[in-house]
């Protein structure tokens, strides 16, 4: 990925939104709700286009579309359970396995499509945006190991659950809350607590019991798709 979408797009619109707090100033009354959704859009755009720049194969997006699927499908069942979401540990793996890019594009797909079943709204793309993030991390610090730690990944997975929240917390902060101020945005953070803690522990928990299976599941495939057939003729 290269940064230069990343910064386009996210550092102004950070430094929008951290200005639309201040009292008497021409942002402070827009309407962020909307603008917001525009943002996310903008940026899940980038890296879409980024992903297209790189002349994927069909396996590789047959690949993508697999494990995206699997990651909305465990989704559902665990819906009734607030914060608990395996969603962010199958993507996070995905990623670890194959990598930054794809584990970012399952993330993004896996958060659309589940809420095909789950309810599409202005929050998608905020999902999108953030699911994509933990596989993109997830791949980045698979860069750094020579091989799988299943205690570092786990931690990785339990800061996600609070950095997944932390995303989702500024989309309903400019959605739910007037006025958009320091006190409102601690307030906001401060009620997902106890969900983002329920999403860190489960994030853990799959992490410590299907981790080291599922990772060896996904390298093996992951060498099958590399495997070439020389001709010996």
């Amino acid at each position: 990925m290269k940064k230069t979408y990343f910064a386009i797009i996210l550092i102004p619109a950070g430094l929008l939104l951290t200005l639309s707090i201040i009292p008497k100033n021409p942002l402070y009354n827009v309407n962020w709700a909307l603008l917001s959704v525009v943002i996310m859009a903008l940026a899940l755009l980038a890296f879409f286009r980024r992903f297209e720049a790189t002349g994927a194969t069909a396996k590789e997006i047959a690949l993508i579309a697999t494990l995206a699927s699997l990651a909305a499908i465990s989704r559902v069942p665990f819906a009734v359970l607030p914060g608990v979401q395996p969603t962010t540990f199958m993507v996070m793996l995905a990623g670890y396995v194959f990598g930054p890019q794809t584990g970012f594009m399952v993330g993004a797909i896996a958060a659309l499509v589940s809420n095909f079943f789950l309810g599409q709204g202005p929050w998608t793309p905020w999902q999108m945006f953030g699911w994509g993030l933990c596989g993109l991390s997830a791949g980045l610090l698979a860069g750094r190991q020579k091989e799988f730690s299943l205690g570092i990944f786990a931690f990785l997975a339990g800061l996600w659950g609070y950095l997944f929240g932390w995303i989702m917390n500024v989309w309903h902060w400019v959605a739910f809350y007037y006025p958009l101020t320091l006190e409102t945005f601690i307030a906001a953070y401060l009620a997902s607590f106890a969900f983002d803690t329920f999403h860190a522990v489960g994030n853990v928990v799959f992490a410590v019991l299907l981790g080291k299976s599922f990772y060896q599941i996904l390298s093996r495939f992951k060498k099958k798709m590399l495997f070439v057939y020389l001709d010996s003729s």
